[in-house]
């Protein structure tokens, strides 16, 4: 008897095992999928506007998941008055996430973007320890110093500056961390679920976004977009509205099955296939050596990080549970 005890135990953990690696790869090419194609549309065939863009993959992500609760494929509560209390304020970090993201996308070159992103992981560590009382382990923080460390020495002689696209960025990091750290904590609570989450933060932006997209210009802007009647353009279009949706879906599944930290740091490592593919997509990067060398220690960074996560477990900082606090924190 104790031996089959042993035997399912074991099979228990190969399978939260594999939920927890095939969550965080999926999110990885999601995540690599929809920055290429981003690129390829804001940069590549000059689209006017990021937040229209933005526009077209929540409206994606309302419809697909408005249809398949219909069928029955997934379920999620329905909307009730107090909704928004229960989902806030995810909507704003949501909003800001993808609209800064795309912001940042079309100013910069995406290996700056991708250094640029990874000072998201140091924002979401020093979250996570604040508000879920986690705190990573001597080997996580050092391979999050070394990717800080590598993106700073690569800004440091970055010769296509663009201060647009730096504080793009940059709010865009603190929209993920906080983004993924408040996602965790909603998951946790288990009131609206992965697709009510992801269906009630779309809806409840969709308005703001369309309001400040048409007073902003915009709207009139894309209205004379030359691109319009070009299918290759559109198929690009379509597919990253659709990508919007899937990369969302995905980013529930990393955050559920592992953690803030972990999600923000997969979306990150990710970026070493943007990184050195972005050389050449888009036209926007200008070589330097210093620039070079330090994008590459951010590169090691990330795989050092991706080496250690899922092999050891951190901690919980000591300190006194908050009233009715009881969770469990997972990497």
């Amino acid at each position: 008897m104790e031996q089959i005890c042993q035997n399912l135990e074991d099979d228990e953990n190969e399978n939260i095992l594999f939920k927890r690696i095939s969550s965080a790869v999926f999110y990885g090419v999601a995540s690599f999928m929809i920055t290429v194609v981003n690129k390829t549309v804001l940069t590549s065939y000059g689209f006017p506007s990021f937040q229209v863009l933005g526009i077209g993959q929540m409206i994606t992500t309302i419809v697909v998941l408005f249809v398949a609760k219909k069928l029955k494929l997934m379920t999620f509560p329905n909307f009730q008055l107090g909704t928004f209390k229960q989902i806030f304020p995810l909507p704003l970090f949501y909003i800001g996430n993808m609209i800064f993201g795309l912001g940042g996308t079309k100013e910069l070159s995406l290996p700056m973007f991708t250094a640029l992103r990874r000072f998201s992981i140091l924002m979401t560590m020093i979250l996570e320890f604040y508000l879920l009382g986690v705190f990573p382990v001597i080997s996580v923080q050092i391979s999050v110093y070394t990717m800080i460390i590598g993106a700073l020495l690569a800004t440091s002689d970055d010769l296509a500056f663009n201060l647009h696209g730096y504080i793009y960025i940059l709010l865009n990091d603190l929209a993920t961390a906080t983004n993924g750290v408040y996602t965790k904590k909603k998951l946790d609570s288990r009131e609206l679920g992965k697709y009510g989450l992801m269906y009630y933060n779309s809806l409840f932006m969709i308005g703001p976004a369309l309001i400040i997209s048409y007073y902003s210009g915009d709207i009139e802007l894309i209205s004379r977009f030359k691109d319009w009647s070009n299918p290759f353009f559109l198929a690009q279009f379509i597919i990253s509205c659709i990508m919007g949706f899937v990369l969302s879906y995905s980013v529930m599944l990393c955050t559920h099955y592992n953690s803030a930290l972990t999600t923000t740091i997969i979306g990150c490592l990710k970026n070493i296939s943007v990184t050195y593919l972005g050389m050449v997509i888009g036209g926007d990067y200008i070589f330097s050596w210093i620039n070079f060398i330090g994008l590459n220690i951010s590169v090691i960074g990330s795989l050092l990080y991706t080496y250690v996560t899922f092999r050891k477990k951190r901690t919980k900082v000591p300190y006194v549970p908050l009233k009715n606090e009881n969770k469990e924190n997972i990497i």
